[in-house]
């Protein structure tokens, strides 16, 4: 029997972690760092499963064996590669047969192979939990704005050996909006999403200062998970402003490109019907002549600024002037080290 160890996070550092599910199964979720090495491809794990409920296990564990016992040399080979001499972490769905065997093969051919106990549900348990509830580590600091002021290029721009910003749109792959999957795709599972999110929380230091962009409690098709929201509007609130002309330069600045007119279209028509018939063909004349100034600023007065913080139902901290990004960092430092204890 090999060795077993319950998950803990400090195993993605002491060991290569290896994935032997299936690549969708690797696709839809796995633990940060893993690399997927199948002892079974997505048809033959739908064969297997079919054969065990028709047959029963004998059967479905003796055509397992035909289908992979070819590949298990080439399968060692290619974990011990990449492992360097590193201890190996074997996982399958819940620590079954499937880890179970690539754990011995590597353990019978002298490799430090342990299967992590309960598997990839495990794990998934773990995430869950850390989220339900959060607790934050440090301080959470949120900042809030108008569309186009340009919030997460500020963000992403700070010091990070102070604070730690955690870029919940990008982990998304979407920006949030009615034109957020512009240039991105958001094909992730919810799962990835949450995994990608604990991911970069856990790994910031204890008592670190924790900057984010202000949400609503769905990114695109993602929601953001447990009671991660609530802890957001409970944290330190900043409000950003920039003028309606900062504002527009940085829209078309991000979005003024030509591959991107047709899905700006579609993504006008989707508003259709808040922007009304009349400013909805303003709005889409300025698009179809690529006028992209009154476009943006009409966008920004005849739809985002109706929609989005029309009413607050919370009081910002304090407020902050994004008109310049470099005296912006500067404020944001002195106000949060009024509040936090910041070491240089």
């Amino acid at each position: 029997m090999p060795d077993t160890v319950p998950f803990d996070a400090s195993l993605l550092e002491s060991h290569l972690v290896v994935d032997v599910r299936t690549p969708l199964e690797f696709a839809d979720d796995h633990i940060p760092g893993a690399m997927n090495v199948p002892l079974l491809s997505n048809e033959e794990r739908v064969e297997i499963g079919t054969l065990y409920k028709q047959t029963g296990p004998y059967e479905a564990r003796r055509r397992g064996l035909e289908l992979t016992a070819h590949r298990y040399p080439a399968m060692v080979a290619e974990i011990a590669e990449a492992a360097a001499g590193r201890p190996i972490l074997v996982y399958c769905w819940r620590g079954g047969l499937r880890s179970k065997t690539v754990t011995s093969i590597l353990d019978l051919t002298g490799h430090r192979a342990v299967q992590l106990q309960g598997g990839y549900r495990a794990f998934r348990d773990h995430v869950a939990a850390f989220f339900t509830p959060y607790v934050p580590s440090g301080p959470l600091v949120v900042l809030h704005g108008m569309t186009g002021i340009g919030k997460t290029t500020f963000l992403l721009g700070l010091r990070t050996d102070i604070w730690r910003v955690i870029d919940l749109e990008g982990l998304a792959c979407h920006r949030g909006s009615a034109f957020g999957e512009l240039g991105l795709t958001q094909d992730l599972t919810q799962k990835r999403f949450e995994t990608l999110l604990w991911d970069a929380l856990r790994q910031v230091p204890q008592g670190m200062p924790i900057i984010l962009e202000g949400e609503s409690r769905r990114i695109g098709k993602i929601s953001l998970p447990g009671n991660f929201y609530e802890v957001m509007r409970e944290g330190t609130l900043v409000w950003g402003n920039a003028s309606l002309e900062t504002r527009v330069a940085r829209l078309i600045d991000e979005y003024g490109r030509p591959d991107y007119k047709d899905g700006m279209g579609a993504a006008l028509d989707r508003i259709k019907k808040r922007l009304g018939g009349e400013k909805y063909a303003e709005i889409a004349g300025y698009l179809e002549r690529w006028e992209l100034e009154p476009f943006m600023a009409e966008l920004m007065t005849g739809y985002y600024d109706r929609l989005y913080y029309k009413t607050r139902d919370w009081t910002e901290d304090f407020t902050l002037s994004l008109e310049d990004f470099t005296t912006a960092g500067e404020e944001l430092e002195r106000q949060l080290r009024e509040r936090f204890v910041v070491s240089d």
